[in-house]
C-alpha cells in the first residue's frame, strides 16, 4: 500500500518486479537440484495469481515448459492479475510449450502431477480464516504430489500474522515479497514454508527499517552481543551463582540436567537443592555441582517445611531455577508458590512443575514481575486456562497478553521457541531442529538461562543468548548424531562448542 499510495508506483510495476525475483530464485533452485526445465503454476484470481501469471511469462521466455492451472474466470480477476493473464495468453498463443487448464475438478490436477516443480500462486498473504473450496481440496491434493513445491509470498492457507493453518500448501521453498511475514516463522507457517527467501519488489529493503514492529527474528549477531562477558578478575562466586530447586525421588534426572547445564554454560557455582533421603540418586551424576540436601522425612519431595532451609541459598544466589522434576503433589505446589511469591524480585526461572503450580493457583494472583517462565505450549495453555488448539490459533496474541499483564518474561518452548518480553515484543528464535523434541532438552535450557542471568544480571539479553545458544548447540550436533541420536546431555556438553562457534563467526 505504501509503495502504491505514497511512492506512486503502479501495482503492475511492483508485480513485474516481483515476478522477476520469483523467476530468478526458482531458476537458481532448479539448477541446484538439477531438475528439468518444466514447471507448473496454480494461479488464483487475485494479485497472488497475477504474480504467478507474470512469473510464468518469464519461464516461457527462458525456454521452460510451463503449465498453468487457472482458478476462476478472467472477469473475476483483480485488475493487475487480469492484465498479466492477458499478456501471457497473447504472448504464448499457439505455443506448445505453454498449456492452460481451467480448473473444474480435482481430476484436472492430474495434468501437473508429473511436473518436477509446482508453484502455489493461489491466495497470498491477505487471506485469513479457514480455506474454502476449491482451495482446500486443491491444497490437500497437491500436497500428495512428489514435486519440489514453491509458494509465492506465503503458502496458501497460512495466516501471515498468526502463523496458523488448518489446511495449507506444503512448500519446500517460499519466496516472500517485499518484507518477511512473521507467520512464516512459527506455528504452521514454519512447518509449511520450507526455506524462506525474500524477494525485492523494487522499493529496497531499507524502507521497512523505519517501521516499528513488535516481532523480531533472533539473528546470530543478537546472540553474540548478548553473551555474558567474562572478566579477567572473575572468581567462582563473581562468575554467577545458580541455585536450582528441582528433582524428587520419582524424577531425579531433570535436576541433574538443569544444575549441570548451569556450570557447562559458564556459571561459577551451581548448587542443587534436593531431598536428603534420596540424594544418592543424583550425587554420582552431578560432577562439580554441589548438593544442598534438605530434610524431607523420607517423603522424597519438597514441602513448605523446607523453605526456611532454602532461604539462605536463595538469598545467596544470583539466579534461582525452580521446577524441573519437582512433582505435582499438593504440598510441593504450596512450597513453590511460597518461594515464587516471597522472592522479593530475586532473578527466578520458573519451569515445568513450578509452572503447573502457578497455573493451578491462578497466575494472576502470583508475583511474576521480571520472573522468567519457560513452558512448552501445553504447559502455557494450562497456565492461562486455555485449550491448546485455541492457543495455537494465535500464539503471538496470547504470549504477548500474558507478559503485558504480568510483567514476566515468557520463553515459549517450541519449534521455534519464542521469547515474549514485558514490553510486548516477541523474539522468534532461528536455530534448532526436530531432534530437540526429547526428554530433558527443556531442563537444559532452564539451566542455561539461569546461568547466563547469574553471570550478566541482564534478563532480556541473557534469555536471548541462552535460547539461541541452546538450539545452536543442538544444530551443531547434527553432523555427528543426526536428529535421531543426540540427547539433552549432549546438548548440554556441547554448549561451550556452540559459544566458540558463534565467537569464531564474528571474531575475525
Amino acid at each position: 500500500d505504501y509503495a502504491i499510495n505514497e511512492l506512486k508506483i503502479p501495482g503492475i510495476v511492483l508485480m513485474e518486479n516481483a515476478s522477476l525475483e520469483i523467476f530468478s530464485m526458482i531458476d537458481a533452485a532448479r539448477e541446484e537440484l538439477n531438475l528439468p526445465k518444466r514447471i507448473a503454476f496454480i494461479c488464483g484470481k487475485g494479485n497472488n495469481g497475477g504474480d504467478g501469471y507474470a512469473a510464468a511469462r518469464h519461464f516461457f521466455n527462458n525456454d521452460y515448459e510451463v503449465i498453468i492451472i487457472k482458478i476462476g474466470q478472467q472477469n473475476e480477476m483483480s485488475d493487475d492479475c487480469s492484465i498479466n493473464y492477458s499478456v501471457l495468453i497473447n504472448l504464448t498463443s499457439g505455443k506448445e510449450s505453454v498449456k492452460f487448464v481451467e480448473y473444474k475438478s480435482l481430476s484436472d490436477l492430474k495434468k501437473i502431477k508429473n511436473y518436477p516443480m509446482i508453484t502455489d500462486a493461489m491466495l497470498g498473504s491477505g487471506i485469513e480464516g479457514v480455506l474454502r473450496e476449491p482451495y482446500k481440496s486443491i491444497v490437500n491434493e497437491i500436497n500428495k504430489f512428489n514435486a519440489f513445491k514453491i509458494a509465492i509470498d506465503i503458502p496458501t492457507g497460512v495466516s501471515a500474522d498468526r502463523g496458523y493453518a488448518e489446511n495449507a500448501f506444503m512448500s519446500d521453498l517460499t519466496i516472500t515479497l517485499g518484507e518477511l511475514k512473521k507467520g512464516l516463522f512459527f506455528g504452521s507457517g514454519a512447518v509449511n514454508s520450507g526455506m524462506v527467501l525474500k524477494g525485492n519488489i523494487g522499493i529496497g529493503f531499507s524502507l521497512y527499517e523505519k517501521y516499528n514492529t513488535p516481532e523480531y527474528l533472533i539473528e546470530p549477531e543478537d546472540a553474540y552481543v548478548t553473551l555474558p562477558v567474562k572478566k579477567q578478575d572473575d572468581y567462582k562466586y563473581s562468575a554467577g551463582k545458580v541455585f536450582t530447586i528441582a528433582g524428587s525421588g520419582d524424577l531425579p534426572g531433570a535436576a541433574v540436567l538443569t544444575s549441570k547445564a548451569a556450570l557447562l554454560s559458564g556459571a561459577g557455582a551451581s548448587i542443587l537443592a534436593y531431598p536428603r533421603s534420596v540424594r544418592r540418586l543424583v550425587h554420582k551424576d552431578l560432577g562439580e555441582v554441589i548438593v544442598d540436601a534438605y530434610e524431607d522425612e523420607k517423603t522424597e519431595i519438597l514441602t513448605s517445611e523446607n523453605i526456611k532451609e532454602l532461604n539462605k541459598r536463595i538469598k545467596w544466589a544470583d539466579a534461582v531455577a525452580i521446577g524441573p522434576g519437582l512433582g505435582r503433589e499438593q504440598t510441593t505446589q504450596e512450597a513453590v508458590l511460597k518461594i515464587v511469591n516471597g522472592r522479593h524480585y530475586k532473578n527466578i526461572i520458573i519451569d515445568a512443575d513450578a509452572i503447573f503450580a502457578v497455573g493451578e493457583a491462578d497466575y494472576q494472583q502470583c508475583s511474576l514481575r521480571d520472573a522468567v517462565l519457560t513452558p512448552h505450549h501445553a504447559e502455557f495453555a494450562h497456565l492461562i486456562g486455555l485449550d491448546l488448539k485455541e492457543l495455537e490459533k494465535d500464539i503471538l496474541k496470547y504470549g504477548r497478553d500474558f507478559t503485558l499483564e504480568t510483567g514476566a518474561y515468557l520463553v515459549l518452548k517450541g519449534a521455534p521457541t519464542i521469547i515474549f518480553t514485558p514490553e510486548g515484543d516477541a523474539l522468534i528464535n532461528t536455530t534448532g531442529n526436530p531432534g530437540m523434541a526429547k526428554f530433558g532438552t527443556g531442563d537444559v535450557l532452564t539451566g542455561v538461562i539461569a546461568s547466563f542471568i547469574a553471570q550478566s544480571k541482564k534478563l532480556e539479553e541473557s534469555i536471548v543468548a541462552a535460547v539461541y545458544i541452546h538450539s545452536l548447540s543442538a544444530d551443531l550436533l547434527l553432523g555427528k548424531f543426526t536428529e535421531y541420536g543426540y540427547t539433552a546431555s549432549d546438548i548440554s556438553k556441547n554448549i561451550s562448542s556452540a559459544i566458540k562457534f558463534l565467537r569464531k563467526t564474528f571474531d575475525q
